[in-house]
């Protein structure tokens, strides 16, 4: 377990913290993660990593030379914020344009590419790898699918040699490309792993016995079986992988990059003895091996398990791959002299926009929205083991930590905002962006995008009413389902939003006062909730294990109840105050 930390909550800061004030010479902190503090070639391109913490040396432990430029760091197994994205890699551009590169997890797709879109509208050109190697998380078929594990090591190393060598972008998008490709991975866990704070493991493995496949952040594997010898794991790995071979590989393995990964709790001791079974197995199948690595390449704080990457490389793909690289935890050769850079560009750290003129009428609304976001995270915060416990059904267990980061944040946003005289929309689209910031991960970008879509039906110079409340409600479903890309059916949040706004406009439609209708509303959301127990999941983390969720209701769909309910008590609380007076 997580023995060492202080507030929980603050652990990644923390941890982000003492990790470039360790390696200051190297790195440089920034808004939203690290940059190279070595100077970088002006016109070359930027290679942008990035994913939730937890996962040391991945993503900030490969910045530097020959690997990636800057790494978003977001908080524990949680995507970094749109907002973190984009910091970066204003920080780590430098003329050549920027390619973002990181695994394929849905909140890391959706804050990348919000990210992505705010560079383009900036005159910065802006290009994604997606990496997806593990074989366990998609069929064959469906390969666009598949998470990223270890092998972003592999496309990280591919794209970075390449921008070193002054590549232009289109060709370093390309050779990352032919990488992921041609990258494989297999894993398998031993034990759960806890997250700082928690007093119980993500996920558990009975004793004895092995995991297949699991995800780096819990998700479920494939299945269990026993615990076999070293060489029986190293036969178990190499077969499953060179099943999966690139189509355009060729009848022998040819030259292989192998990586075989600790996942955290593992010896040293113990990967080099797996590996050993590896390398054997991979000789007489009639693979070269090329420069292998062993040791924690990309971890899961402190799971016990294993993975084994291969990349199948041809001739770029091999000089790329055996081209030094100088980072805090990844070396290859030796790189000639470099000086630090002299400047900095930390352009999200400028400052904070001010607060806009608002009238006492919006004033009041804005007081009303503020005691309803810190009942919000005081209901979050009551129930963030509950909701944890219910997304490890079949997804990775952080829905509960997630909502309340994002919801605590979204209360002190409001607590800041309220206290500099703002109105109902400016102090919502504050705390809209600070439950996106902090929470990261898809739940994160979706609450956020919520939050802000129902401040931009609402005024600073008038107090909404009721038919306002609806059309923002109305706007942000609609945001959440374009950007998230669910429907009603598929087990997620969305199977209580649009009960909610249904039934909400229908009943301010009628002419009903906002608490009533709000409050029915709330009711309906939580039936709703309380039926997707019986849905299997079409969309999300745990669409690949559906049948395990069969009988417990979607985290999010609930946590949305929890969130409406909250919000119902608090309107009516003000109706009736006003009411009295």
């Amino acid at each position: 377990m997580t023995r060492l930390f202080n507030d929980p909550h603050a652990f990644a800061d923390e941890m982000a913290a003492g990790l470039v004030a360790a390696h200051a010479d190297r790195l440089a902190a920034v808004t939203g993660g690290v940059v190279t503090r070595r100077d970088t070639a002006e016109g070359s391109v930027a290679v942008v990593i990035g994913g939730g913490s937890g996962h040391y040396p991945a993503f900030a432990g490969l910045v530097g030379p020959g690997l990636a430029t800057g790494a978003a760091m977001g908080n524990m197994f949680a995507s970094p914020s749109a907002q973190q994205v984009h910091s970066v890699a204003r920080a780590s551009e430098a003329g050549g344009g920027v390619l973002l590169c990181y695994g394929n997890y849905a909140g890391d797709v959706l804050n990348f590419d919000a990210a992505q879109d705010r560079l383009r509208s900036e005159g910065i050109e802006c290009r994604t790898v997606v990496v997806t190697d593990d074989i366990s998380s998609a069929p064959r078929a469906e390969r666009h699918r598949r998470r990223g594990v270890a092998g972003d090591l592999a496309v990280v190393k591919v794209a970075g040699a390449a921008a070193a060598e002054g590549r232009p972008l289109d060709e370093v998008e390309r050779l990352a490309r032919r990488a992921n490709d041609r990258v494989r991975s297999f894993g398998v866990a031993f034990s759960g792993c806890t997250l700082p704070g928690a007093s119980e493991p993500l996920f558990s493995v009975p004793e004895g016995r092995m995991a297949l496949g699991l995800g780096i952040h819990g998700e479920p594997g494939l299945g269990e079986t026993a615990i076999p010898t070293a060489d029986g794991l190293a036969e178990e790995l190499v077969t499953r992988l060179l099943a999966e071979a690139p189509e355009d590989a060729g009848s022998t393995p040819g030259r292989l990059a192998v990586l075989l990964n600790g996942l955290g709790a593992i010896t040293a001791e113990e990967l080099f003895v797996v590996y050993g079974g590896v390398a054997r197995r991979l000789g007489e199948a009639g693979a070269t091996v090329i420069e292998p690595e062993v040791g924690n390449l990309c971890t899961s704080l402190d799971m016990a398990g294993v993975s084994l990457t291969l990349l199948w490389l041809d001739d770029d793909l091999e000089r790329l791959w055996r081209a030094p690289a100088d980072s805090v935890a990844f070396r290859k050769g030796a790189l000639g002299a470099s000086t630090s850079r002299a400047r900095i560009d930390d352009t999200a750290a400028s400052g904070e926009v001010p607060i806009p003129p608002s009238t006492e009428p919006s004033r009041t609304a804005a007081r009303c929205a503020h005691t309803a976001l810190r009942a919000v995270a005081d209901v979050i915060g009551m129930h963030a083991d509950e909701l944890g416990r219910i997304d490890a059904v079949a997804g990775d267990g952080d829905h509960g930590i997630g909502m309340e980061r994002g919801s605590s944040a979204a209360s002190n946003a409001a607590d800041a905002a309220l206290a500099a005289g703002a109105g109902v929309r400016t102090l919502l689209e504050r705390a809209g962006d600070a439950w996106a910031d902090r929470a990261g991960g898809t739940s994160g970008a979706l609450w956020g995008l919520a939050v802000r879509r129902l401040a931009g039906a609402l005024a600073d110079d008038a107090r909404p009413d009721a038919s306002h409340v609806a059309t923002g409600v109305d706007a942000a479903v609609r945001a959440v389902m374009d950007v998230g890309g669910a429907a009603v059916g598929d087990k997620t949040m969305v199977d209580a939003l649009v009960p909610f706004r249904d039934e909400l406009v229908r009943r301010v439609g009628a002419g009903e006062d906002l608490a009533v209708a709000w409050t029915a509303a709330a009711e309906a959301a939580t039936r709703a909730a309380a039926a997707t127990a019986d849905l299997l999941p079409r969309a999300g983390r745990a669409r690949p294990h559906a049948e395990r969720s069969l009988g417990s209701p979607d985290a999010g769909a609930h946590s949305f109840a929890l969130v409406a309910t909250a919000v119902g008590r608090i309107l009516s609380t003000a109706d009736h105050s006003a009411e009295r007076e």
